[in-house]
C-alpha cells in the first residue's frame, strides 16, 4: 500500500513523500534519497520499493527541495538543506514506530545519506548507489575552470542530464559543497554500509568510492560492476545493482524468525 504524505523541514518548506508498506506489518523501513535532478519516483526508488515490499520491508521516499512535488525553486538547493530534510524524514519514520531503519542514497543522495548518517545513532544500515563523496571535485572535473567561472557569473550550469537548456542553480551550491565533503564524517559511520558503483561511471570518480570504503568506520563492502555506467543503463547492470542493495537491506533490517527450543 502506498500513502502520499507531506512533511515540513525546519524552514517550513513542504516536502512530498510516499510511504510504501508491505502486506504484512513491519517495523523495518528504508528511507530512499534520490539523485540530482531526479525525484522520489525514480526508477531506482520504485524498483527498490517493489523488491523490499516483497520481502516484508517498508520504504519512505521523498523529493528534495525544488524537485518533484516539494516546495522551493531548484536553483536554491544546497547539500546542507537536503541533509536537514533527510534528518526530518528519518525522525518522521521513527515517530511512526519503525525501529529498524536503513538509509539509501543515489549519487547526490548518497552524499546526503553519508553526511546524515554520520550524525545519527539510530540507523541499522546504509546503502549507497554510486555516491558522490566530494561533489565539489566532481563539478570541477565535469565543468572545468571556464564553466565554473560562467556558473559564478550567471548562476546557471549545463544540464548534466543531457538536456539542451542551461539550468538555474546558484553558485552558492558549489560553495556549500566545499564545506560538505564526506570522507571525514564517514569515519563516524559504524553501521554496515554497502557501496555499489559501475567501473565505467562517467560522473563519479571511482577513487571517491574507494576512499570512502577505506574511511567508513564500520563493516563495509564495495561492489564494483564491470562495464557499468553511472545510470546502470544496461538491464543486467541495473538488476545487479538493485538486487545488491535490496539484499543488503533485507539482511540488516528484516526480523529473523525466532527458533523454538526443542
Amino acid at each position: 500500500m502506498e500513502e502520499a504524505m507531506t512533511f515540513h523541514d525546519r524552514d517550513g518548506h513542504s516536502v512530498a513523500a510516499i510511504l510504501s508498506t508491505p502486506d504484512i506489518p513491519t517495523t523495518g523501513v528504508a528511507v530512499l534519497c534520490h539523485g540530482f535532478l531526479s525525484g522520489k519516483n525514480s526508477t531506482t526508488n520504485k524498483t527498490l520499493t517493489r523488491l523490499l515490499n516483497e520481502q516484508g520491508l517498508a520504504t519512505f521516499r521523498f523529493d528534495f527541495f525544488g524537485q518533484g512535488d516539494s516546495d522551493g525553486p531548484f536553483e536554491k538547493i544546497t547539500t546542507t538543506l537536503a541533509i536537514g530534510q533527510t534528518d526530518i524524514a528519518l525522525d518522521l519514520v521513527a515517530s511512526k514506530g519503525y525501529d529498524r531503519i536503513g538509509l539509501v542514497g543515489s549519487s547526490f543522495g548518497g552524499l546526503v545519506a553519508i553526511l546524515t548518517a554520520a550524525q545519527r545513532g539510530d540507523l541499522a544500515c546504509v546503502a549507497l548507489k554510486c555516491p558522490v563523496v566530494d561533489f565539489a571535485e566532481e563539478l570541477r572535473l565535469t565543468f572545468g575552470p571556464e564553466e565554473l567561472a560562467r556558473w559564478h557569473a550567471t548562476d546557471t550550469i549545463p544540464n548534466i542530464m543531457g538536456g539542451p537548456e542551461r539550468i538555474r542553480l546558484r553558485y552558492g551550491f558549489y560553495e556549500d559543497c566545499l564545506r560538505q565533503i564526506a570522507y571525514g564524517p564517514a569515519e563516524r559511520i559504524t553501521v554496515p554500509t554497502l557501496i555499489v558503483q559501475g567501473e565505467e561511471d562517467e560522473c563519479v570518480p571511482l577513487h571517491q568510492s574507494q576512499r570512502l570504503r577505506d574511511a567508513l568506520g564500520g563493516p563495509k563492502r564495495l561492489d564494483l560492476l564491470p562495464g557499468a555506467d553511472h545510470q546502470f543503463t544496461r538491464r543486467e547492470d541495473f538488476r545487479q545493482m538493485t538486487t545488491s542493495i535490496s539484499d543488503w537491506l533485507v539482511r540488516h533490517l528484516a526480523v529473523k524468525p525466532e527458533v523454538e527450543d526443542i
